[in-house]
């Protein structure tokens, strides 16, 4: 013989729910623990004299509910291994024992190997009254979500949605922040308090954002959400996103997107990463959320093709990157520390040369500078390159050998221009002076391309000053001198926002 632990369900909440077995079960028990005695069904026990106890104090110690879970959890093994064999100790709790019981779970986890024998035995569960007295068909389409673990990830708008445990205006208010970013602020909702409990129960429709002002909650409360086949709040998913591309490449959908090959819309991926960039430049969220959406759409479309013939589909790019982000970021999935953003990089690089190790990536005559993409923008690249080779300390030792460099190369590209050597001299003396340019940018701590960005938009904003004023006389640039112009020019550089 071994000692029995034996979980029961209270029930939903309305005492005449609660089965005679189970209650039977309850006044045979050597010792009967209730979850909470915060449950109508608890008047039962009362009338029939039935001793208990409760694990109330519990959540009164413990900060967080899984703390509650374990102590529950522990309490009960532990008296259940001080038992007489043969003996069976009651658990009982809300509802149903295989619904939204956390202490249930960790029940089954723990007490095969503790020697103890586990035996659940059903009740009402609180979906049971939700499916009738809120009047929906779980068939159509159904999720159940805890309050307190609630993501915003999980809803689906196409789903009924149960969301239990919301036991207080805080949590409620969670709740509404939640559902808030995938639902208007202004959409229906509905808040059940001790559903089928006579005399309890209330049942009340509510704008989202009223969600945390209705009374009532305790710990028989939930929040219903219908399910929607609202076009709105479909969009707002990327599953969406992903089926409207599908249906774009397929043949019932767009002529053009269904003719595009990876090689015919590259240069769109390029425009599109620009246009992002631009938006960056001018601080603009409004237009950098638009100009996002048109680089996703590039994503998209390359991951489509690739799907179209088997190889992977956008859900495999999504997963790599996961697994790229975790494994390079050992210092906060891992043990690793990083105390600043420069050990952090520190932690990218070694991780990223493993990961190459671990794929057979990795080149047989490695090179310092690998890694560097063959077709990042010139100025970009020759950054990188510089960085890389400075790493292992092929450098100056200041910013002045970088000045000392940029006037030699300066003079040999002004002797190349003016003793006429060929083009291609020329333009490799011009390539030296970039190159050392952007040597001195690093030794400053500035990104090159920011710096010549900055001036391009500091040129147009000079540039169209002159314009402007040409025009207040009825006249264009192409009509005016160089000396006229210049003044100007002048002008220009002493606006406030001319830099």
């Amino acid at each position: 013989m071994s000692v029995t632990l034996t979980v029961v369900g209270l029930g939903s909440g309305d005492p005449d729910q609660l089965t005679i077995g189970i209650l039977n079960k309850m006044r045979g028990a050597s010792a009967l623990y209730l979850r909470t005695r915060e449950h109508p069904a608890v008047k039962v026990l009362d009338e029939f004299e039935v001793a208990f106890e409760s694990f109330d104090t519990v959540y009164e110690t413990k900060e967080s509910f899984p703390e509650v879970y374990e102590e529950i959890t522990s309490q009960l093994i532990a008296t259940a291994a001080k038992a007489v064999d043969g003996s069976e100790i009651v658990y009982a709790v809300p509802g149903h024992p295989m619904v939204a019981e956390a202490a249930v779970q960790l029940l089954k986890e723990r007490c095969p190997g503790e020697g103890i024998k586990l035996n659940i035995l059903g009740g009402e569960s609180f979906l049971d009254e939700a499916f009738v007295r809120l009047g929906f068909d779980p068939i159509e389409g159904f999720q159940l979500l805890d309050a307190g673990t609630l993501d915003a990830s999980w809803l689906q708008p196409q789903l009924h949605t149960l969301i239990g445990q919301v036991y207080d205006t805080f949590t409620a208010s969670d709740v509404k922040l939640c559902l808030m970013e995938r639902y208007p602020d202004d959409y229906e909702v509905y808040v059940g308090h001790a559903l089928g409990v006579e005399g309890e129960e209330a049942v009340h429709k509510v704008p989202l954002y009223e969600l945390d002002r209705v009374e009532g909650y305790g710990n028989l409360s939930l929040v219903y959400i219908p399910r929607s086949e609202d076009e709105a709040l479909k969009r707002r998913s990327f599953d969406r996103l992903h089926e409207i591309v599908d249906i774009l490449r397929s043949p019932e959908g767009c002529p053009w997107d269904r003719e595009q090959t990876h090689q015919s819309i590259r240069k769109n991926l390029i425009e599109e990463t620009y246009e992002v960039i631009e938006t960056i430049d001018e601080d603009d969220p409004d237009h950098m959320k638009e100009e996002l959406g048109d680089l996703l759409l590039q994503i998209l479309l390359h991951a489509q093709m690739e799907e179209e013939v088997g190889t992977f589909n956008v859900y495999d790019v999504i997963q790599g990157l996961n697994d790229k982000l975790i494994f390079r970021h050992p210092h906060v999935f891992g043990d690793n520390q990083a105390n600043d953003a420069e050990e952090a990089l520190q932690n990218w690089e070694q991780m990223k040369a493993e990961e190459k190790r671990l794929k057979g990536t990795a080149s047989a005559q490695p090179s310092v500078l690998d890694g560097v993409p063959r077709d990042l923008p010139a100025l970009m690249k020759s950054y990188k390159l510089q960085k890389k080779a400075a790493k292992v300390g092929f450098n100056w030792d200041g910013i002045e050998g970088v000045f000392d460099k940029l006037d030699e190369e300066v003079a040999e590209l002004k002797e190349a221009v003016r003793e006429g050597h060929s083009v291609e001299a020329q333009l490799l003396e011009l390539g030296d002076v970039l190159f050392v340019a952007v040597n001195a940018a690093r030794f400053m701590g500035v990104d090159p391309e920011e710096a010549l960005s900055a001036t391009n938009r500091k040129f147009v904003k000079r540039f169209q000053y002159i314009e402007q004023k040409l025009r207040e006389q009825g006249r264009r640039p192409e009509d005016s001198s160089v000396e006229e112009m210049e003044i100007y020019w002048q002008e220009a550089k002493k606006l406030p926002d001319s830099v």
